[in-house]
C-alpha cells in the first residue's frame, strides 16, 4: 500500500489537533475515567498548546498517510524540550499514534523507522520513550522493535498518577 510521511506545518494546527485527540481517546478511554480523560485531552491537546509545540524547533511532528488518507502521527523532541531524559545523544519519541481502523498493518513501524532515521541524520546514539505500564500492545511493539526498559516515571492523567516504562532503543547496532 503506498504511504508518504510529512513535516507538519502551523497550517496543519486543526488536522493535528483532531488526530491527536481521537488517536488518544480512542487508545485509553475504556481504560481511565471520564474525568481523567477529559482533563488531559482539553489540556494535552489544547489548541495554544499545540501551536507552540510546533512553533518550537526541538520538536517536530509528522503525518503518516495511506493514499490519500490521514492515518497517523509522530511527535519527536529533541534534547532541550524532552519530557524526561534531556541527553544531547537521545531524541525522544513523545508520540506514535495511528487511527483505529490502521491498526496491525504495520504503520507504527512505519513511523518508528522515521524516528530512527531522523535520529541518525542528528547523530543521536539512541532514541526514547514514555509507556504506559498497562499499554500492553505497545509494550510488546517496543519490545519487538528493539526497546528495552532502563526507567520509569510519573505520568499524570487529569489528577491520576499512573506510571510510564521509559524504554529506550540504541542506535549503534543501526544501517
Amino acid at each position: 500500500m503506498e504511504y508518504s510521511i510529512r513535516e507538519c506545518t502551523k497550517d496543519d494546527l486543526p488536522v493535528l489537533r483532531e488526530i491527536s485527540y481521537q488517536t488518544y481517546d480512542d487508545t485509553f478511554r475504556d481504560k481511565n475515567s471520564s474525568s481523567s480523560m477529559n482533563a488531559y485531552l482539553e489540556q494535552a491537546f489544547d489548541t495554544r498548546k499545540l501551536r507552540k509545540e510546533l512553533s518550537n524547533s526541538y520538536s517536530v511532528f509528522y503525518f503518516l498517510y495511506i493514499g490519500e488518507e490521514l492515518a497517523g502521527y509522530l511527535k519527536l523532541n529533541d534534547y532541550k524540550v524532552q519530557t524526561d531524559i534531556n541527553d544531547p545523544q537521545s531524541l525522544e519519541i513523545e508520540r506514535i499514534y495511528i487511527k483505529k481502523k490502521f491498526h496491525g498493518r504495520g504503520f507504527g513501524k512505519l513511523l518508528l523507522k522515521k524516528s530512527i532515521e531522523v535520529a541518525a541524520n542528528k547523530s543521536k546514539s539512541y532514541i526514547w520513550l514514555g509507556v504506559w505500564e498497562k499499554n500492553d500492545n505497545a509494550l510488546s511493539f517496543y519490545q519487538k522493535n528493539g526497546f528495552y526498559k532502563m526507567g520509569e516515571h510519573s505520568f499524570f492523567m487529569g489528577q491520576e498518577e499512573q506510571t510510564d516504562y521509559l524504554m529506550r532503543k540504541d542506535l549503534t547496532t543501526e544501517a
